[in-house]
């Protein structure tokens, strides 16, 4: 470890961190997005209508056989064509990690919802609770501490996929490693910054959710 010049990290620190940030502005946008319509996809899962069910169904089926990387391909090329004007590799990567990460939340959302007894949605019926109600107040609440250990993973694994925006030009922290590598010529170095800060950041939120899952475990 002596032999590595790790001054070469300290002076592009700036740059790394820049990366680093876009990095997490995706991950944060895939998260928050992807949980969102992951939510709205998941409870239609579990709809009785198959106008609902049936789109929902196929809807997570298709994405979750697609590698992550055609996707963000598809909506690199095919974002801007809607819009009919260029709207940026982080707009296109953005939308394309939504789309896929809400097939995943979907799944995670469903059997979240699945773990909740039956009963307890009659109970809340019988009380007067229409649908909304007894989802808003009763079945999500308890579903969502569920499902943290769940989403907490999943988390994990959009980080980590957020590399993937490589492909497209985005400057997100592997990218940025690349870009410090070419005028360096340090790679030995650089690229094991990059996977120390990808482990460390991994290995503590699997570390949290292994937590959880232990306290939930626990409680039964």
């Amino acid at each position: 470890m002596g032999a590595f010049d790790w001054t070469v990290i300290i002076k592009n620190m700036p740059f790394f961190m820049s990366g680093l940030l876009t990095t997490f502005e995706l991950a944060v946008v895939a998260i928050s997005g992807g949980l969102f319509f992951g939510m709205l996809v998941g409870m239609a899962r579990l709809s009785h209508i198959k106008l609902i069910y049936y789109p929902a169904t196929i809807f997570v089926n298709f994405f979750r056989s697609l590698p992550l990387l055609l996707v963000i391909f598809w909506f690199y090329f095919l974002v801007p064509i809607i819009a009919g004007r260029p709207l940026g590799d982080f707009v296109s990567a953005s939308v394309a990690f939504v789309v896929f990460e809400a097939a995943y939340f979907a799944e995670i959302v469903r059997a979240g919802i699945q773990s909740i007894s039956k009963g307890q949605v009659q109970a809340a019926y019988s009380t007067g609770f229409n649908y909304a109600q007894t989802m808003r107040h009763i079945i999500l609440p308890q579903a969502m501490r569920n499902m943290v250990p769940s989403l907490i993973t999943q988390t994990v694994v959009v980080f980590q996929d957020t590399s993937l925006a490589y492909v497209i030009g985005l400057k997100e922290f592997l990218r940025s490693a690349s870009i410090v590598d070419a005028r360096e010529m340090k790679s030995v170095e650089i690229y094991a910054f990059i996977g120390l800060v990808y482990f460390i950041f991994c290995f503590l939120m699997s570390r949290y959710a292994k937590k959880l899952e232990a306290k939930r475990g626990a409680a039964k």
